[in-house]
């Protein structure tokens, strides 16, 4: 039997020749320069081979002549505009070579890559060899790596080629044909007629149904960083010194944007200080683990490219696709994150045992006893492994040795154990608020060995015993504040494209690298970290379509991801190719008329961003975030939070525990406010100095005519430093109207009324309650009454002090 086998890539069809003939095969020339045909016996299957291969997808699609030019038709015609697909000029020569073999075979063995887009370009080549022998056999070798196991059993088991997976290609090659030129045409030529900037080179401005949504999440963000206002919060830091070694004890409310409940909280700790210590409630000891890594999928791989090794997602997928082809790595473009039980994990593992970096290591797992199967994850697309190193490359250099350093070590970790500790968890409590503090000890870094890319440090703590009294040695209230988030990275936007569906594992690469070169989108370093910021046009298309009455904005991920949804349905036989293209070009036929009557404000938005005062701060300092000091630590690493700074964070008190109470009120003064009068002033308010504060109105640019109230001493020597914003007042009495009380499992405090400027403030926490006011004549701070929560119907002790004064 003569059976042809066309393979996807010429570097792919002399692989499987060599590996299937054992070296042994003639080799004839074709037309194409890059196209060779090998010939050999294949004795296993009683066989004939003749393998040869296409480059990449053998046919084109457009629109017929009546529709191709720009200015033939109505963009909206092409929605119904005929498509005609055919063999592009430089392909000729290929189809020429597979019409003549293809009329001396008995069987047609498609050898492309086993995914969707592997099964399309299959049906490629069965079309064209069909031609010259209708009655062909058609089979189809499934493989996901260029090893001599898989290459022939691939050969001598082949399956039936997947028509709906072609299918569904063929109908997302349709859709984005359709609507992207649609809507590119039509805001190309608009756009180019109000702005001759954008006509200068006949620069395309496009539109494409992945692309716009990707756009999107990078102007999202963009947006997010650039109106961040940063807000103060307080929290209580509490420490132990003991035999010079310190112990950060974080606070488990984590932090408090209210000043009056944080102080209120923590003048409550302070006055039991001196005669109820801080208390050792619970020491907890048991083993935890650092969990390995799970395998390796092509977006981890994609998204670890860019945050460890410093290189663009396309990259990355390009040069794990050059390694596949040279037979060093399994398929790279998988969603499987769990291998096979009956996966062959010693032969891979022993190849990797002569390396002199990690040779030990693996020695380790395969002879050591040191393997452990590797954990499974939720996803299984049903066609390929997860991506793992098939042989072992001791002579490569560069970004392909990095990658291939990166994907055998996190092989290798997979198939380790977890890295082993011993975890010490210090619970307290000190005046009725509970702290916690975690140490570590790492007992075995198993998996750590091999993979660096992780980190996980110890650090232990001094023995405490249950029930053990302490004085803290500090114990104070500071202030952070909260810091702007970071712009987006190429892993932060592949993580997002991925969790919404915009493309596929294969594709979400080339959508980024697409807004980049279509100049919608700008790289930024800050130091060896790259961040994505969108261009004035990239902003302003995004902020025109926005404004658009539609449904579901052309810049959201919504309409793509039920498009791939669908596509999905069409690979699983749900829907049909044809039902699939009505269902969705409808919904783009829709939104287009919306989008053409309305895009003027796509106009509008471009010409504030080009022309107008709006500006893309592209100079602005990357911000790198801060930590949110005394909120413990969340990420599961077991890392020891120990309430850091917060990004700029400043005691109010000193070491309270030791000093006693002091003047624990901050005294504000108004920042500087200059301001005017306003003597339709309302209720007056009285300063702690028994005087009639004023009421001013500010005019910096910050609070423009925001009002507050300053004591009329507030510009002489030995003033009081009495201010307040009004509005702060009347918000406060507004929630204290609303405010009840519920079970004693609730934990919230609130303000109970201002009464000549006294701010009372109740707290319940823990099933109790106390309140606190500031007295007049000294400024203090002072603890008002405490009480138990009986039921939630008791409020009669909070009614005593309603109109109370001092």
């Amino acid at each position: 039997m003569r059976v042809l086998c066309v393979a996807e890539k010429p570097s792919i069809s002399k692989s499987i020749s060599q590996i299937l003939s054992g070296g042994q095969f003639n080799t004839t020339a074709t037309r194409s320069p890059y196209i060779k045909n090998y010939e050999f016996n294949y004795p296993q299957t009683n066989s004939f081979f003749i393998v040869t291969c296409v480059s990449g997808h053998l046919t084109g699609s457009d629109f017929s002549d009546a529709y191709r030019k720009w200015n033939s038709c109505d963009p909206f015609e092409l929605f119904d505009a005929s498509v005609q697909t055919f063999i592009p000029s430089d392909k000729k020569a290929i189809e020429d070579n597979l019409l003549t073999q293809a009329r001396r075979a008995d069987m047609l063995m498609i050898w492309t890559d086993c995914d969707r887009e592997g099964e399309h370009i299959g049906m490629e080549i069965v079309n064209v060899c069909r031609k010259a022998k209708r009655d062909i056999v058609i089979k189809r070798a499934r493989f996901s790596a260029i090893i001599a196991q898989q290459i022939h059993r691939a050969a001598q088991h082949p399956i039936e080629l997947d028509r709906a997976q072609a299918d569904s290609v063929e109908a997302r090659i349709m859709l984005d044909l359709k609507v992207g030129s649609a809507f590119t045409r039509m805001q190309t030529l608009i756009l180019q007629n109000n702005f001759g900037r954008l006509s200068e080179g006949k620069n395309v401005i496009s539109y494409g149904p992945c692309q716009f949504p990707t756009l999107g999440f990078v102007v999202q963000k963009y947006n997010l960083v650039k109106s961040f206002v940063s807000e103060p919060f307080w929290y209580i830091y509490l420490s132990l010194t003991r035999h010079e070694e310190q112990t950060v004890f974080t606070w488990k409310r984590g932090h408090i944007f209210d000043q009056h409940v944080a102080i209120s909280l923590y003048d409550f700790v302070l006055s039991t200080l001196p005669h109820t210590p801080g208390r050792i409630t619970k020491v907890t000891k048991k083993e935890t683990k650092k969990w390995k890594p799970l395998p390796l999928t092509t977006v981890e791989l994609q998204k670890a490219g860019s945050r460890l090794l410093r290189l663009a997602p396309k990259k990355v997928l390009d040069i794990a696709e050059s390694l596949y082809q040279q037979g060093f790595l399994s398929y790279p473009r998988t969603e499987t994150d769990q291998f096979d039980p009956q996966f062959d994990f010693m032969s891979l593992i022993q190849k990797q045992a002569i390396d002199p970096t990690w040779g030990a290591f693996a020695n380790l797992l395969s002879e050591g006893g040191d393997f452990s199967a590797p954990r499974r994850g939720k996803n299984n697309d049903k066609a390929h492994p997860p991506i793992h190193p098939t042989a072992h490359a001791g002579n490569l250099a560069g970004d392909d040795k990095r990658v291939y350093e990166f994907i055998t070590r996190r092989f290798l970790a997979s198939c380790s154990k977890d890295a082993k500790g011993w975890q010490t968890t210090v619970d307290v409590e000190c005046g009725g608020e509970y702290f916690s503090a975690t140490g570590l000890v790492v007992m075995e870094k198993n998996y750590l060995e091999v993979y660096p890319y992780e980190k996980w440090e110890g650090h232990s703590l001094p023995n405490f015993e249950e029930n053990e009294e302490f004085q803290p040695s500090v114990c104070e209230l500071r202030e952070g504040k909260t810091t702007k988030p970071n712009l987006l990275t190429e892993a932060d936007l592949v993580t997002l494209m991925d969790k919404n569906g915009i493309g596929t594992d294969a594709t979400i690469a080339q959508h980024i690298e697409t807004i980049i070169n279509r100049d919608y989108v700008i790289e930024k370093f800050e130091g060896s970290t790259k961040y994505l910021i969108p261009s004035k046009l990239g902003i302003g298309l995004v902020e025109g379509y926005n404004q658009i009455n539609l449904g579901i904005s052309l810049s959201k991920p919504q309409l793509r991801r039920e498009t791939e949804r669908d596509m999905i349905g069409v690979c699983e036989g749900r829907m049909t190719k044809a039902d699939m293209l009505e269902k969705t070009i409808d919904q783009y036929k829709e939104m287009f008329i919306i989008t053409k009557r309305e895009f003027e404000k796509v106009v509008s938005s471009v010409r504030r961003y080009l022309e107008g005062g709006a500006n893309i701060e592209q100079g602005e300092q990357v911000n790198r975030g801060g930590r949110g000091g005394g909120g413990g630590d969340n990420d599961n690493d077991n890392d020891d939070g120990g309430g850091g700074d917060g990004g700029g964070s400043r005691s109010i008190r000193g070491r309270g525990a030791v000093r006693g109470r002091g003047n624990s009120a901050p005294r504000s003064r108004g920042r500087g406010e200059k301001g005017r009068q306003d003597f339709n002033s309302g209720a007056a308010r009285i300063c702690r100095c028994n005087e009639p504060a004023i009421r001013l109105s500010a005019n910096t640019s910050a609070n423009q005519g925001r009002l507050f109230w300053r004591c009329v001493n507030a510009q002489k020597e030995g003033d009081c430093n009495y201010f307040v914003w009004d509005d702060e007042l009347e918000q406060s009495s507004a929630r204290t109207s609303s405010s009840t009380m519920t079970s004693q499992g609730t934990n919230e405090c609130f303000k109970v009324g201002h009464y000549h400027i006294l701010n009372v403030t109740c707290c319940i926490a823990k099933g109790r309650y106390f309140c606190s006011a500031i007295k007049r004549d000294t400024g203090l701070r002072v603890v008002l009454m405490t009480g138990v929560i009986t039921n939630d119907n008791e409020v009669s002790d909070l009614q005593r002090i309603q109109g109370h004064r001092m």
